[in-house]
């Protein structure tokens, strides 16, 4: 029997839920919450679960699998009057970008992914026009393409939820501290060039570390297909490595532990590049920032493709982890930014 709207919304305090359809009935996805965490990220074009009838492949962007006798679909139950929150992502020459923000040749779309969202919930059907510096372009809602006016060339788009907090995610026993301690920051990390342990974050891989961590406290034997630089990889929480599809070459993981509220050198540091190309601290205090790097950090790590506002003594700002920009909001100028890794 199909659960009603009350009960999926009690369900693990979540919002959706995945479910499969065999012989005409309806049966949720145990452990979603990894499928969502794959699902919200612009990047992943599907994802490959177990199921009692084998190995099934949900295609995203179709909303789809790979056995046509098997459906899928995701429920989302909000209250009245809540919307969810959306983002709108175009494919660039090597990444995928959400509207609004700066893409990697420095321009923006004249629209963000709240107004594509709005337009949408209009027209589900319809088109919108936009401009990214003086091109004119056009989205086909129903297509999820846009098209260059002059040129014609066209760039697949994809609409995508925002990633919910993985505090909401994860186990109790997962997130409990002691009295007066601070609270836990997991880390997933891959031995890169150089032998350097490497974070892996969501503007360049379609996994960032909280929805490794949602994944890993599913299920710890689990293996996980993410996608990095139009390369294919699986992950593997048992052997703790990563394999690259084609190449198979393997890498090494690890999962650390540190402390949130320490300032020390175990938390990574976040940069802007001033006008002058030096990359500078957001520093918080008088005169200076609203927020530490501390803050964007906390941040981050609840909603890696999320955005956070900020403001100093002249400006307010929005920054942006998917494009890794932060933008002035009145004279509409944009900075690069950074995450560094200690």
């Amino acid at each position: 029997m199909k659960r009603t709207t009350d009960e999926l919304r009690s369900s693990a305090g979540k919002h959706f839920e995945w479910q499969l359809n065999f012989g005409g009935q309806w049966q949720k996805i145990e452990k979603d919450h990894v499928l969502e965490a794959h699902y919200c990220h612009p990047g992943a074009k599907g994802i490959a679960i177990n199921t009692t009838s084998g190995k099934l492949f949900i295609n995203f962007d179709t909303l789809r699998t790979d056995n046509p006798s098997v459906s899928v679909q995701r429920l989302c139950f909000l209250s009245p009057g809540q919307t969810e929150d959306v983002g709108w992502f175009f494919r660039g020459d090597s990444l995928w970008t959400e509207f609004g923000s700066q893409s990697p040749n420095g321009s923006r779309s004249s629209m963000s992914s709240q107004d594509m969202e709005r337009q949408f919930r209009l027209n589900p059907t319809g088109s919108v026009r936009f401009t990214v510096g003086t091109a004119v372009y056009s989205l086909d809602f129903s297509a999820m393409t846009q098209t260059n006016l002059v040129t014609s060339l066209t760039r697949k788009v994809r609409r995508r939820p925002k990633y919910p907090s993985p505090t909401g995610l994860l186990s109790a026993s997962a997130l409990a501290t002691p009295p007066g301690s601070a609270p836990l920051h997991v880390r997933w990390e891959f031995v890169g060039d150089k032998g350097v342990w490497t974070e892996y974050q969501a503007h360049v891989c379609s996994l960032s570390s909280a929805a490794i961590e949602a994944a890993f406290q599913a299920d710890r034997h689990a293996q996980l297909k993410f996608t990095a630089r139009r390369h294919s990889y699986t992950l593997d929480f048992t052997g703790m490595f990563q394999i690259n599809d084609n190449f198979k070459t393997k890498r090494g993981v690890r999962r650390t532990q540190h402390s949130v509220s320490s300032a020390g050198p175990n938390l990574p540091r976040w940069q802007y590049q001033d006008k002058d190309g030096q990359w500078k601290d957001f520093k918080k205090g008088a005169g200076a920032c609203s927020v530490s790097s501390q803050d964007i950090e906390l941040q981050y790590q609840r909603n890696p493709s999320g955005s956070l506002d900020f403001a100093t003594s002249r400006y307010n700002y929005e920054l942006k982890f998917a494009a890794m920009t932060q933008n002035n909001l009145s004279n509409n100028t944009c900075k690069n930014v950074r995450r560094l890794n200690h």
